[in-house]
């Protein structure tokens, strides 16, 4: 396993009491992002809302973070991101916030300091383009949405 990546990160003012987001288990590939909202955020079916996360985060240069659902969230509520995965530059030094959908058929209730989503660090590859007037074959070839039969 490569050695973890070193972020920087500051919480914003009234958010102190809230845990850093975390791995919960030895194995996971995310840490979970918690809800900073002072009071209870009320999704209704179909609600689109910006939950804050309290905090602001400082990418080393070739890195980014991607804010992920929560499964169970999504299973057992409906709730999902909108932008998903969100992606967080590596010059970006705003307020972590997600997009919270609300897909159930119930009200959702998003309290403080409850696991909202999960934020995943991954290497960035550029890209150069190399304009060309043919591409090169293979058995796939232009297929696509659906054109293997799955």
């Amino acid at each position: 396993m490569k050695p973890a990546v070193k972020v920087q990160v500051h919480r914003e003012a009234g958010a102190s009491d809230l845990t850093l987001p975390a791995y919960q288990t030895a194995g996971a590939a995310g840490m979970d992002l918690v809800s900073a909202e002072a009071q209870d955020v009320v999704l209704c079916p179909g609600d689109i809302r910006l939950v804050s996360t309290g905090i602001r985060i400082s990418l080393p240069q070739g890195y980014e973070a991607q804010v992920r659902p929560r499964s169970g969230l999504a299973l057992k509520h409906g709730i999902t991101l909108l932008n998903s995965p969100g992606t967080i530059d590596c010059d970006y030094r705003g307020l972590i916030s997600v997009i919270l959908i609300n897909h159930g058929r119930q009200n959702f209730v998003v309290t403080r300091g409850m696991r909202v989503a999960q934020i995943i660090f991954a290497e960035v590859a550029r890209a150069e383009w190399v304009e060309t007037t043919e591409l090169d074959s293979t058995a796939r070839a232009a297929g696509g949405f659906g054109h293997t039969g799955h």
